[in-house]
């Protein structure tokens, strides 16, 4: 059996392209914003310099899950 995309309800898609940019956007883009503040106040504060590696690591591997989350709602919301 073929599932083709165009079967889909339009329901459904109104519903994910609403979820991707309301939702998954904000949180992923708030992650980034979150880790990259914490990061920061580290780093003012003088503290430890294995903490701020840490984060700068996380803040990477946050960045790229919501480029991809970013390029996945494009993908939704342009169907």
């Amino acid at each position: 059996m073929h599932r083709n995309d165009s079967a889909l309800s339009p329901g459904y898609s109104k519903a994910m392209s609403y979820f991707m940019s309301h939702v998954a956007v904000p949180i992923a883009v708030g992650a980034v914003a979150v880790v990259l503040l914490l990061g920061l106040i580290n780093t003012m504060r003088g503290g430890s310099p294995w903490t701020s590696q840490k984060l700068m690591r996380l803040r990477v591997m946050l960045q790229f899950i919501a480029i991809v989350v970013i390029m996945f709602a494009a993908w939704v919301m342009s169907k």
